[in-house]
């Protein structure tokens, strides 16, 4: 009798042990559900419509797309990111290797050069943009700083030329994303059993080849995280782009996320600005996919 009645007494407590969990997430997952993939289908949506400054639901059809693919700022803008995102992530990726190699070394004031590397990863791309912007102007930055040293013939004025601004932003990009890949592989170096490369040093391997031959070809799953984190910096990338250049001179440095937003806010063309955002998330999908396919795959094979 009194076990019954202590089980009894027990079941509300248990129920509300196991619904707590449930209850402390629901908040959380309604808000990502309506805010982040409710808004993907409602961009969805809109990108088949006539809307304008505001949304109309009138259908349309492809109309938004195609005329999305015949514009010429669109095509520059798509340019300007495969220009931008293959330097970006290619150079941030060989400076992070070099760096957590280096580091890899356990060298004096490692833990000073860490913070120095990983410090711009703090930075807000507004504040990397501004600064940048400041430092590369030919008016006020290093331009004008080495003519006043003496320099008179030297010239760096690609801020304000339409052939070289993107590289102005490729640059601006490294230095505050090279330090977090270096975090990256220096975690993973970390991992690397130590035994492994004293194997291969009395096999009478050099450092460099056993980085290059046995060490960094494990670190592959850290390759793909650090590609994936850098593809998607270098997509959504607005607001470096914003506070650098503004998309000038005229559209020269446009991204599509600068296309997106003109379009959607700033001249009234939502239907054709949804239409971008779409295209944009169709591309971090084609890296995301294959990469999560690419993880299952080897799970299931081990």
């Amino acid at each position: 009798m009194n076990t019954a009645t202590a089980r009894l007494r027990a079941s509300p407590l248990d129920a509300l042990q196991r619904w707590l969990p449930k209850l402390v997430l629901a908040p959380s997952m309604l808000i990502v559900l309506v805010g982040f993939y409710g808004y993907i289908g409602w961009t969805l949506v809109l990108s088949f419509t006539q809307s304008t400054f505001m949304p109309n639901y009138r259908w349309a059809g492809l109309t938004q797309y195609l005329k999305l693919l015949d514009n010429d700022r669109w095509w520059v803008a798509s340019k300007n990111l495969a220009v931008f995102g293959g330097l970006f992530i290619g150079i941030s990726l060989v400076l992070g290797v070099l760096l957590a190699v280096l580091l890899d070394q356990r060298i004096r004031r490692e833990g000073f050069i860490r913070t120095i590397y990983l410090y711009p990863m703090a930075l807000s791309m507004i504040v990397t943009g501004t600064a940048w912007k400041w430092l590369l102007n030919p008016g006020l930055g290093l331009d004008k700083l080495l003519r006043d040293w003496g320099w008179e013939g030297f010239r760096f004025d690609w801020l304000v030329d339409p052939e070289r601004v993107v590289y102005c932003l490729v640059i601006a990009a490294v230095w505050q994303a090279s330090g977090f890949v270096m975090a990256l592989f220096l975690a993973g170096l970390r991992g690397v059993d130590p035994s492994i490369i004293r194997a291969a040093q009395v096999d009478g391997a050099s450092l460099p080849r056993i980085y290059l031959r046995i060490v960094l070809p494990s670190l592959r799953p850290v390759f793909f995280s650090a590609v994936m984190i850098l593809a998607h910096i270098a997509i959504k990338s607005f607001d470096l782009v914003a506070a650098m250049t503004a998309g000038g001179p005229g559209y020269a440095s446009d991204l599509p996320a600068m296309f997106m937003y003109s379009f959607t806010f700033s001249r009234g063309q939502m239907g054709m600005g949804s239409a971008s955002a779409i295209l944009m998330l169709g591309a971090i999908l084609a890296i995301l996919v294959p990469y999560l396919y690419s993880e299952l795959r080897n799970k299931r094979h081990e």
